[in-house]
């Protein structure tokens, strides 16, 4: 706490387990979503779909049923959004795209495309950011637990890497 306020949680923090509790939450949070997208087959738009129409039929009913309970009626705010910096985003992006391609194409991009869609043809993209996901969330906290025993395997095995270059 500083003067009085909350500092946010440390992405690090979350990902080395330091508070045990957000990071079971934040992993079980993503297995759900996992599980509902991938081996239920539920898709992204359709759960949006059916948020906003739960959140349309309630404030149908509150706004109908208002009179009945004697409670004031759901003030809705009206959503204007300007155009203009939507203008100015679109236009910042395509020239930092311009540059990305730019620069993919001095560089030999081919392999790692390759790369990719063979480890895309093992498993879907849900399926392997899931794989990331759960990764960072384990790797960090074992490497911090046990590090001394992987830098000693990782020296190890950077000297049989050597011998082999040599051979």
């Amino acid at each position: 706490m500083v003067d009085g306020y909350r500092l946010p949680l440390p992405t690090a923090d979350v990902f080395l387990w330091r508070n045990k509790k957000i990071s079971a939450s934040v992993l079980g949070g993503a297995t759900v979503a996992w599980v509902l997208f991938e081996l239920l087959e539920y898709h992204l738009l359709t759960l949006v779909c059916h948020c906003a129409i739960l959140s349309l039929d309630v404030l149908f009913l509150w706004s109908n049923a208002s009179t009945f309970i004697q409670k004031s009626r759901p003030k809705i705010p009206e959503a204007h959004l300007p155009g203009e910096p939507f203008l100015q985003i679109a236009a910042g992006l395509r020239i930092e795209i311009n540059k990305a391609l730019g620069c993919f194409r001095e560089i030999a991009v081919i392999p790692g495309l390759w790369v990719l869609s063979v480890v895309g043809a093992w498993c879907n993209f849900l399926t392997l950011f899931y794989i990331v996901f759960v990764l960072l969330h384990t790797v960090p906290v074992l490497y911090e637990r046990y590090e001394d025993q992987v830098d000693n395997f990782a020296e190890k095995a950077k000297h049989e890497m050597k011998k082999q270059y040599v051979v």
